[in-house]
């Protein structure tokens, strides 16, 4: 939750009040309301994480020190920005699956996958505001439950009959599935058709267009052949790629979740020092021929080859000096913090 801070004439301390549950700009608490222009509060809005590029203050809350950002207390959360970003030109009128497919493409071709603000002293968050103004904004990437809420926005914007819902991730070191939500995706209805969409899995295992909830049905795209599989209690997600090789990637039911869910599990996926995502520093994205990625100081470009059965692979060491200008270049990242990259060992990741 966000919360803006003011002080109360005739009082010391800190005025809390939970944030609009619609885009208006929140008042003071002893100003009249407001109805010009938009205008920046005199005031401070407190957020789960640092909005990028926002100017900064030290407040006290409960007699500590807070780090907040100066905020307007309104959303400007635009679909034509969001448009910009992934590079969308055509018509947004009609909520059918042609349209949904182009989205789902342009948005893993346009946003990478990353965990980058882990080691840059940052936290992720589950704040849709936030979120925005990082991916569109900042022209930033995230992991699956900031690219995926985001997108869960932009399907409700474009009118799609869409649910959130959660996955356990397929841990190989124990041969089982995490046993709690640890990963966003999205159900869209299309024509009485539900549809898988997920944006953000990221390297080899990234799909290009949703995939169709019907079980056993092999749905070949450029990455490999996605699998949906249904036991009567769970639907299991499969991809066969290269050499006939298979990889489980998670499982899911279709109870509906909202972003709070995953609350604790993005916390504990940010500091468990069992978790790949602590272990790692991971920047994907997808290309129209395959996909790049930077682990580490390793950069590596991926080529397609489905003809043949096995994909190209380019793999070299970045220096950290030119690690900065790498992001730029290839994932049209810009840090604003300084970037520890990270790429240990892996053994018993969570």
């Amino acid at each position: 939750m966000t919360y803006l801070l003011g002080y109360k004439e005739g009082t010391s301390g800190p005025v809390h009040r939970p944030r609009a549950t619609t885009p208006a700009d929140n008042p003071l608490v002893h100003e009249p309301a407001y109805a010009g222009p938009p205008a920046w509060l005199a005031g401070y809005s407190v957020h789960q994480a640092m909005q990028s590029g926002a100017p900064r203050r030290t407040v006290w809350v409960d007699g500590r020190p807070v780090i907040a950002t100066l905020d307007s207390g309104r959303s400007r959360m635009d679909m034509k920005e969001y448009f910009n970003r992934i590079g969308f030109t055509g018509r947004n009128d009609k909520a059918d699956l042609d349209t949904l497919s182009t989205i789902h493409k342009l948005h893993a071709m346009s946003i990478p996958y990353e965990n980058l603000s882990i080691h840059c002293g940052e936290k992720n968050t589950i704040d849709l505001s936030i979120i925005y103004d990082k991916i569109v904004k900042s022209s930033r990437g995230g992991w699956c439950c900031e690219n995926n809420l985001l997108f869960s926005w932009v399907l409700r914007e474009m009118g799609y009959k869409y649910t959130t819902l959660g996955s356990k991730g397929f841990n190989k070191f124990k041969n089982d599935f995490y046993p709690v939500d640890s990963h966003l995706i999205n159900l869209v209805e299309i024509d009485g058709k539900p549809y898988i969409t997920d944006v953000s899995y990221g390297v080899s295992c990234q799909m290009w267009y949703p995939l169709e909830l019907i079980s056993g049905k092999d749905q070949p795209q450029p990455p490999g052949v996605f699998r949906l599989l249904n036991d009567g209690m769970r639907w299991v997600l499969e991809k066969t790629g290269r050499k006939h090789l298979l990889k489980t990637m998670y499982c899911f039911t279709l109870t509906p979740r909202t972003a709070d869910h995953f609350l604790e599990t993005s916390e504990c996926l940010q500091t468990s020092p069992d978790s790949l995502f602590v272990l790692k520093s991971i920047c994907s994205l997808q290309t129209p021929t395959g996909f790049r990625a930077l682990i580490g100081r390793t950069f590596s470009e991926i080529t397609f080859n489905p003809k043949e059965d096995f994909d190209l692979m380019d793999m070299k060491e970045i220096a950290d000096c030119e690690i900065e200008a790498m992001l730029r270049e290839k994932f049209k990242v810009v840090l604003v913090n300084k970037f520890s990259p990270k790429n240990d060992k892996v053994t018993h990741c969570m």
